[in-house]
């Protein structure tokens, strides 16, 4: 996950979470419905013919989500994924990733220096110039309620 999206303008909510499933040559019919689930997940339902530019930046952001998403991969890479939003889209965002985390096992592993992302997660490692600073496991993270 991209902090500037990078969503295909000429494509819709539903074509940009596609592309990936074409480009791996998955079946019409299977990629149909693992984009809406992926789309659904990230409530955008009601979006899926739109393109990019008809979009908020936090709908942008849920987009690049669901693309990031719809294989289920065990393991998402994201770098400032709330860095372009306000706090409230922020709070939706990272509400997302923490139900993706729970239902799907999804691990996510994120480039951040916004705190209030780190109140979500279980584990912060810090880095500094590439070395490993600090390891902390965090006993209540924020569920994303």
């Amino acid at each position: 996950i991209f902090q500037s999206y990078n969503l295909l303008p000429v494509y819709s909510v539903f074509e940009n979470v596609e592309l990936p499933l074409i480009l791996n040559k998955i079946d019409k019919d299977e990629r149909r419905s693992m984009v809406e689930q992926a789309v659904e997940s990230v409530g955008l339902t009601d979006k899926m013919a739109s393109r990019p530019n008809m979009l908020s930046g936090g709908e942008c952001q849920r987009t690049a989500i669901a693309r990031a998403i719809v294989h289920q991969p065990a393991l998402v890479l994201a770098d400032e994924p709330t860095a372009n939003l306000d706090a409230e889209n922020s709070h939706h965002i990272m509400k997302i990733l923490v139900q993706l985390n729970q239902e799907l096992s999804t691990s996510f592993i994120f480039a951040t220096h916004d705190e209030k992302i780190m109140a979500y997660l279980r584990r912060i490692i810090h880095l500094d110039d590439g070395e490993i600073t600090e390891d902390e496991n965090i006993s209540n993270p924020k569920a994303g309620d």
